[in-house]
């Protein structure tokens, strides 16, 4: 039977990474849920879909979940057949006693306000909280979840080792023996100055109220002002409009667009130029003679070519980034600054002397199957122990697309769960750990208990006696600690560019990153979101867009989280050699830090002067 099971496995496409073991468990399955084999594959690919793995590989680890997966699938049978049957969870229990607690020690059940401030008047305790809540026993109930049961914790899944010491050996690290390590309060390094960046919209603003006239004018200074820097570079001439026939080769600037409703081809291209040289009207692009391209709707590009017939401009050229010492648009008004420490006015650290660590994690930050906020209490857990300079987390923080907030079976408001599972959480490490710590927040457009719109404005928090270790940044955020310029964006541009853009690869056979490709396109672009027209799903404001989306500068690290797989690469921005003084940036996709009812990832950097002196890992919670 069990080589029934195995050859089940893989006619479903399934690899078993330790074959021997995974069909001796399976078997047990199968004999104590009364399963055939194809019926435990058929539960199996449901799992699997849940929890939204990655590789098609059966891991022995997965075991457990699994069997988990099984008891609920029973029970979900026995409930239909026997309706009025209760199961007591431990939940259940969990209530039952704790409210004996409170009835044996006080008397009377205290008030839901007293009790709440009761449970998080503890100190931060590094000790992951399975429920979030410290009873008044002082003994966490151990509440069983597939987080909980997971056996493979903080493993490093990718590594850039630039700099190798004793502490980049010991990454494999953080397993159960840490018991004894929690006692052990471990200072962090040396405060960081930070500086924020602030172009977005202020906190209650009003939003939904752009304008047809807003999006022309957001779309026809991206073209201007991309031909404006290409012409300043010296290397191109004035652009002419390619609507006009003409035999001679020409330079043109203007905007990708597709030629109806469905994804972009190489027969649907077309580039819309600027009013001010065409009117705003619209050429076929044909890009055959090109050698290599990557193209998206939205995207500004110069194009050399020409245009005999008027119809249609054949492209010889295609020009997607400005010139390094054009990237910085001086015509731009100054960004707000907000210098949130005197170290910022007085630290002078030249880039190559730049220092700073920091640990990246993006939501959601509970699992599908709870809101105990587990991964968030591990996370913090790990940050206590290994402390970085900067903990920045980037939302969603109350996940709209979570099952119980689409159900709405809360019995608490979005903000009381923000307030109460995650600033409180915050709070509880930013005083634990003192003044030397910080915390970046930054919001996402799948927040339950935040504006819908982006440009996104920061959450409007003001935790007490806090205001300079909790931080909470625009979406898009850009700041500065140690004079490291970190840029982030919430919103899943490279999966929304991963479904637009059209490419081809060289012909000589050189390898093409598509990853790096599409962040890549960001820096180019110098938006946070070049993609138009925006997905369905991103509530775009163009008339707070222009200024908030723009990138004027590069950033020494770009933050892109994102549902595809996680990633650090060093991205190269600019015409030539790096004789030539090409910059550099490290782009980071830190992964979800929960992934369906389990674990996922987040980064750490070491970041020492620039990226080939930059250490970076991908670790899994």
């Amino acid at each position: 039977m069990e080589e029934e099971i195995v050859a089940e496995f893989k006619k479903s496409g399934f690899d078993l990474d330790e074959e021997a073991e995974i069909a001796k468990k399976c078997l047990t399955f199968c004999i104590n849920y009364s399963l055939k084999p194809s019926d435990l594959v058929s539960s199996w690919e449901v799992y699997y879909l849940n929890r939204q793995l990655n590789e098609a590989t059966v891991q022995n680890a997965e075991m457990d979940g699994f069997l988990q997966h099984l008891q609920n699938e029973q029970k979900e049978v026995i409930i239909k057949e026997e309706p009025d049957l209760h199961f007591y969870s431990s939940k259940d229990v969990d209530m039952i006693l704790n409210d004996e607690e409170i009835d044996t020690k006080e008397g009377i059940l205290s008030s839901p306000t007293d009790r709440s401030q009761r449970v998080y008047s503890e100190p931060f305790d590094s000790t992951p909280q399975t429920n979030g809540n410290i009873f008044s026993s002082g003994k966490t109930p151990k509440l069983v979840t597939p987080f909980g049961q997971r056996t493979n914790k903080f493993l490093v899944k990718f590594s850039i080792n630039n700099v190798p010491n004793t502490e980049n050996t010991e990454k494999k690290h953080d397993q159960e023996n840490n018991e004894d390590d929690i006692i052990k309060k471990v200072q962090p390094r040396k405060r960081c100055s930070l500086i924020v960046h602030g172009s977005g919209p202020e906190p209650g603003c009003r939003f939904m109220y752009d304008r047809i006239e807003d999006r022309f004018n957001a779309l026809e200074n991206r073209i201007k002002k991309r031909a404006t820097a290409l012409v300043a570079s010296g290397l191109y001439e004035e652009p002419v409009d390619p609507t006009v026939a003409s035999q001679k080769s020409i330079f043109t600037v203007g905007m990708i667009c597709c030629d109806g409703e469905g994804h972009l081809n190489e027969k649907s291209t077309l580039l819309q130029s600027s009013v001010e040289h065409s009117g705003g009207q619209r050429v076929r692009l044909e890009l055959q003679k090109l050698n290599q391209f990557s193209v998206f709707p939205g995207q500004v590009v110069g194009v050399e070519g020409h245009n005999p017939s008027g119809h249609c401009l054949i492209a010889s050229k295609l020009v997607d980034s400005v010139p390094l010492s054009a990237a910085a648009d001086e015509n731009l008004p100054p960004a707000k600054k907000q210098a949130l420490d005197q170290e910022s006015q007085s630290t002078d650290l030249s880039p190559t002397q730049a220092e700073l660590s920091v640990i990246i994690a993006s939501g959601p930050f509970t699992t599908v199957d709870n809101l105990l906020f587990e991964p968030l209490t591990e996370l913090l857990a790990y940050a206590t122990r290994k402390p970085p300079q900067v903990l920045i987390l980037l939302g969603p923080f109350v996940d709209s697309e979570h099952p119980e907030i689409k159900k709405g079976t809360m019995d608490r408001s979005f903000d009381e769960i923000f307030h109460m599972e995650v600033l409180r959480r915050l709070q509880d490490y930013a005083e634990y750990m003192g003044s030397d710590t910080r915390v970046i927040l930054v919001p996402s457009i799948r927040d339950a208990n935040h504006d819908f719109v982006f440009p996104q404005p920061a959450f409007d928090i003001h935790p007490p006696d806090l205001k300079h270790q909790i931080t909470s940044l625009t979406n898009p955020g850009i700041f500065e600690a140690n004079q490291v310029k970190i840029s982030c964006c919430t919103v899943d541009i490279l999966k929304n560019l991963s479904g637009e853009e059209m490419s081809r690869n060289p012909t000589d056979g050189t390898p093409s990153d598509r990853m790096s490709r599409l962040a890549n396109h960001v820096l180019c672009q110098q938006s946070f979101y070049p993609l138009y027209p925006p997905a369905e799903v991103i509530p775009l404001d163009f008339s707070r867009a222009a200024e908030a989306l723009h990138i004027s500068s590069i950033p020494h690290i770009l933050i892109l989280p994102s549902d595809m797989k996680y990633f650090v690469k060093v991205l190269s921005f600019g015409e030539g050699s790096e004789a030539e003084g090409q910059a550099k940036c490290i782009c980071v996709n830190p992964g979800r830090l929960a992934k369906g009812e389990g674990g996922g990832t987040f980064a750490e950097l070491n970041y020492c002067g620039g990226p080939d002196t930059t250490n970076a890992f991908i670790i899994g919670i």
